[in-house]
């Protein structure tokens, strides 16, 4: 067959209101590397120094990199033998091998080392600066001039600096240094001076600060020079690691006084709209980030992320910056935890800047950009230095400083990236799917996470269909993936459906497809969860989860999934409502599912959730915190268990906590299903539990922060009745968090409907089957892995099931039989196919064509054509011809009237899903 249909699918797309704003939305797809990033993060070969390299600049498509080693060698795997590199290395582009171009840096006394590395404008000069005595024999002093053409250092540029120089800066006729020198030509410049750039001759600017100089940048207009480090003074003027003074006379123009005195400006970078500064810093009260500045030198916002930043790079709208940031949640965004060094953020504000946050306007919000390293030797920095560069028409990220790894691999001191050529493929899917009520089936999956690519385009993919029925797009960082979800709204009452879920970058490539993940859609509401999600929870932790860390999201718009932390017991039976839902198993000591987005919480809201339990030990129940896999530092709007078994809900202000409580002998470990609900609005403070009220109070300040919702476990330290343990040991089910106060109706109601009948789904796969061809007379094809239908010449299939009898109580709703086709070519039919009983006996043994069993005249139920594809089928039947064969071994047979065969897996096939099967839903009489 030739001929295909093509699936339509409604497109629900939901998402939490609350949050930091990563996005999901509908096509087009992302169309290249997710902008305004211009880099991939996939490292390319490149020659490794065997020290640490704390210097870069380039020209005319050649690298240059300066620090502490004595060598280079090829990259790991690669040809090639070490090369001599006394401090410093010159680099093609865009091989990343060394150039004919080798100076060595050398001293007589201790330890040579280059430290700044910058070029003149006109790309003819390259002055380095740092701490030696002589460049390839060349005597100088800790400064020199490199004529680039030649490679070799201009001996009549020797400006005499007797300490470490830390940066530089150069005009047409002026080089600015930073460091830690006290005078130069003999003359006192303490920290700061000028030289002129040909002659080396020392120049009347002065800019004397008490403590060393590290980072220094000329104004775009050229008449004022910023400088950055360690001092409190510059000419006797109050001014902490910042100042702006003039650049002919050293004069101060602008000083700063609001950077914490333990910490320091490491480096100064400049672009069209401002200066951007990079700040480490050591202590309590650290400022270890970011600002960015206007160009008249005013603060325009501060990235307060911890972390050591050692350098920024500001580049088409984006700067990209080497840290090791740990701890961003002054920012809205990675709690305390991993060491994120390699980063990209936007340089301004898209819009109106936010409101300050304690004073200060949060920085622009980060790109999709992680290429991963590591502390690496020396001080355990990680990334120093960054430089872009360009050859070819191909631009590539240069990276130098101590690490070892680079994306996991080993690579030492020096890396680079391309702005072409991404390979990486986003990380695969993980995915689910749920039905409520009929005619509706929620897919939904943790979205996934790529290095270089923030938007992703995913394509979900029904009943292993090689065709999509929705394609999407949403937005995802390392540290933020959300729950991106679709609702299909062409799925039919009592029939099966499996799903699968794709990724793939703006590059195209694309990751391997999820697991299949199925759901059979009921033949009538399932009460509990569609009152829930009716009742408007934005999150809704159902808890029927099959693999780690994924908890799927069921609420209708929150898309606000779990992540397992510690591998809590999943699909623990029965769980708390009635039906087939699961519950979540936790052991007390450090198991528990935190939300996957930072968000705050309103002023009103309700907590609800079921637990079983007999521990005498205590714990939370659910709470929010502001850290995720760490101990929350900040913590309330929580609802735990004390040791003897009684349930607290706590809230208030900060400087207030209040607690609701149940009686001293109201005790719930009792190794029972129990419902506490907790509600907090403008009547203040509610708790609930199994439907009833168990406390009010008239408290309605709640502490406000950005923080995630946790689940059997957090930090409780300084709440009443303090339980024995911050984690709870028992089992969870049916989470859920409203936006809104629940009333005491909609409590009891919910705790009602937690017994409401629901379907019972059998799935009875075929014990036996064969089919017949009336072109091979005489041959059985029992143990053929392929099943065919046609009417001419014939092909007949014979299905045997054992049906189970309905459950008691139950009847059956519906019946459908499923089959997959197969991967032959032209496998579908343009022909119907009729499911017939089959009246007559048979084997898959012994039955052919001469001796094919007699089949019933009136079809159970049919199918009108089937696509090409691998997919699977599915045929609704009879209801009452299904029911009065219930508890007995049945057979089944495929006919057809046409020429056009179907092709179908067997049971004795090994591809998924590919077995027939029966899927029979049971409901209430």
């Amino acid at each position: 067959m030739r001929r295909s249909r093509g699936l339509t699918a409604a497109l629900v797309l939901s998402l939490a209101g609350a949050g930091t704003g990563i996005g999901l939305v509908l096509m087009p797809e992302a169309s290249a590397i997710t902008q305004p990033v211009a880099f991939t993060a996939d490292e390319l070969p490149t020659w490794q120094p065997n020290g640490i390299v704390f210097a870069m600049d380039q020209a005319n498509g050649t690298v240059f990199a300066g620090g502490t080693f004595s060598a280079v060698r090829p990259p790991d795997g690669a040809a090639g033998a070490e090369q001599e590199a006394v401090n410093f290395v010159a680099l093609d582009a865009a091989t990343g091998a060394p150039s004919s171009c080798k100076l060595s840096f050398t001293t007589g006394d201790g330890s040579a080392t280059v430290r700044a590395l910058t070029v003149s404008k006109d790309k003819k000069t390259l002055y380095a600066a740092g701490y030696f005595g002589a460049v390839n024999g060349t005597p100088l002093s800790s400064v020199a001039a490199i004529d680039i053409e030649t490679c070799t250092p201009k001996a009549s540029f020797h400006p005499a600096f007797p300490a470490t120089v830390r940066a530089l800066a150069v005009t047409d006729d002026t080089l600015y240094a930073a460091g830690d020198f006290s005078t130069v030509e003999g003359q006192t410049r303490e920290r700061f001076a000028a030289v002129d750039a040909t002659s080396g001759a020392l120049k009347p600017f002065v800019a004397n600060a008490d403590e060393p100089g590290r980072a220094i940048e000329l104004s775009n207009d050229g008449q004022n020079v910023l400088l950055g480090g360690d001092f409190f003074t510059v000419n006797g003027k109050n001014s902490h690691a910042l100042a702006v003074v003039n650049a002919t006379t050293g004069a101060v123009t602008k000083t700063y006084g609001n950077i914490p005195s333990n910490s320091v400006v490491k480096h100064i970078a400049a672009d069209s709209t401002g200066y951007y500064t990079g700040n480490e810093g050591s202590g309590g009260g650290v400022f270890d980030g970011r600002i960015g500045l206007t160009t008249d030198f005013n603060e325009k916002w501060r990235d307060r992320c911890l972390g050591a930043t050692q350098f920024v790079l500001p580049y088409d709208g984006v700067l990209y910056s080497s840290s090791h940031a740990h701890d961003c949640s002054l920012e809205g965004q990675f709690p305390d935890g991993k060491r994120n060094f390699l980063l990209a953020q936007l340089t301004d504000h898209e819009g109106a800047a936010p409101a300050p946050v304690d004073g200060f306007v949060r920085s622009p919000k980060k790109l999709g950009w992680h290429p991963t390293a590591n502390d690496g030797i020396g001080e355990g920095i990680g990334p120093r230095v960054m430089a872009i560069a360009e050859k070819s028409d191909t631009k590539y990220m240069w990276v130098g400083g101590e690490f070892t790894l680079i994306n996991g691999k080993a690579q030492q001191a020096l890396t680079r990236f391309a702005s072409t050529g991404d390979v990486g493929a986003p990380t695969t899917p993980v995915s689910s799917a749920s039905s409520v009520k009929p005619g509706e089936a929620q897919v939904r999956w943790r979205t996934s996470y790529d290095q270089d690519d923030s938007k992703l385009t995913y394509r979900v993919y029904r009943n292993g269909s090689a065709t999509p029925v929705a394609t999407l797009s949403a937005d995802s960082l390392e540290y933020e993936r959300r729950q991106a979800s679709w609702t299909d709204t062409t799925v039919k009452a009592g029939l099966s459906y499996s799903y699968r879920v794709t990724a793939t970058d703006a590059a195209g490539n694309t990751s391997a497809l999820s697991a299949s993940t199925s759901v059979t859609v009921p033949t009538a509401v399932n009460a509990y969860p569609n009152q829930v999600r009716a009742d408007g929870a934005e999150l809704f932790w159902r808890y029927d989860d099959t693999v780690s860390p994924y908890v799927a999201d069921s609420s209708e718009n929150g898309n606000t999934s779990g992540i397992q932390l510690n591998a809590p017991a999943l699909r623990q039976s029965p769980g708390a409502v009635s039906g087939t839902s699961t519950a979540m198993g936790f052991n007390g000591t450090s198991q528990q599912v935190y939300s996957d987005h930072r968000q705050t919480v309103g002023a009103s809201y309700t907590l609800e959730t079921w637990f079983k339990t007999s521990s005498s030990r205590g714990g939370k129940l659910i709470g929010f915190g502001n850290n995720t896999d760490r101990s929350s530092s900040l913590y309330d709007k929580t609802v735990y268990m004390t040791n003897t078994g009684r349930l607290f809900f706590g809230s208030g202000s900060s400087s207030s906590w209040k607690t609701l409580s149940t009686g001293l002998f109201d005790t719930f470990n009792d190794n029972k299903w129990h419902h506490v609900v907790a509600t907090q609005g403008p009547a203040g403070m509610a708790l609930y539990v199994d439907g009833q009220a168990k406390g009010t109070n008239n408290t309605t300040a709640s502490q406000q922060y950005e923080g995630f919702w946790h689940v059997g476990g957090d930090n409780l330290g300084g709440w009443s009745s303090k339980p024995s343990s911050n984690f709870f040991a028992g089992q969870i089910d049916e989470t859920a968090v409203y936006p809104k106060v629940l009333t005491q109706a909609q409590v009891k109601n919910h705790f009602d409907l937690a017994k409401a009948p629901t379907d019972t789904v059998s799935t009875v796969s075929a014990t036996e089957d064969t089919y017949i061809n009336q072109g091979a007379p005489s041959t059985a094809y029992g143990t053929s892995t392929s099943l065919a239908v046609r009417g001419t010449s014939a092909y007949e299939t014979y299905l045997r099931f054992d049906i189970p009898a309905a459950p008691a109580g139950q009847v059956l709703k519906s019946a459908s039989l499923q089959v997959k086709t197969s991967t032959a070519a032209g496998a579908g039919t343009a022909d119907t196919v009729s499911v017939v009983p089959v009246t007559g006996t048979w084997s898959g043994a012994g039955t052919t064509f001469k001796t094919k069993p007699t089949l019933g005249t009136t079809p159970l139920g049919t199918i009108a054509g089937v696509p090409d594809g691998s997919a699977v089928q599915s045929v609704q039947l009879d209801t009452a011809a299904v029911s009065a064969v219930l508890g007995t071994n049945y057979s089944l047979g495929l006919t057809s009237t046409g020429t056009d065969p179907l092709w179908i897996w067997s049971s004795e096939a090994t591809a998924a899903d590919a077995s027939p099967q029966l899927v029979l839903t049971f409901g209430a009489k």
